[in-house]
């Protein structure tokens, strides 16, 4: 009796010291995904903007090539919009 009385207030010390510090790395994950959270937009817009000069040639010039140029550009939104669902996905599991 006596040993699983000591048993039991060790397992409740051990799990209050745990739960402490889970709540500081939630609180340091919290900081660093909000940080995410505000420049991750401003990065994907640069992506897109380089993604469309690189494009931009096959809608404008002597060899305008209308049909590839539509199909890169939905080539690479297709792309981007997966990251940011993975990412807005990842996120949300987080926080």
């Amino acid at each position: 009796m006596k040993k699983s009385l000591i048993f039991t207030v060790f397992l409740f010390t051990v799990s209050k010291t745990l739960f402490a510090q889970i709540g500081g790395i939630e609180d340091s994950v919290n900081d660093v995904s909000d940080t995410i959270r505000v420049i991750f937009p401003i990065i994907l817009g640069v992506i897109f903007l380089i993604g469309f000069l690189f494009n931009a040639g096959h809608f404008f010039g002597e060899n305008a090539d209308l049909k590839k140029g539509i199909t890169r550009v939905l080539v690479f939104v297709l792309i981007a919009g997966a990251v940011v669902g993975i990412f807005t996905y990842l996120i949300g599991i987080v926080v």
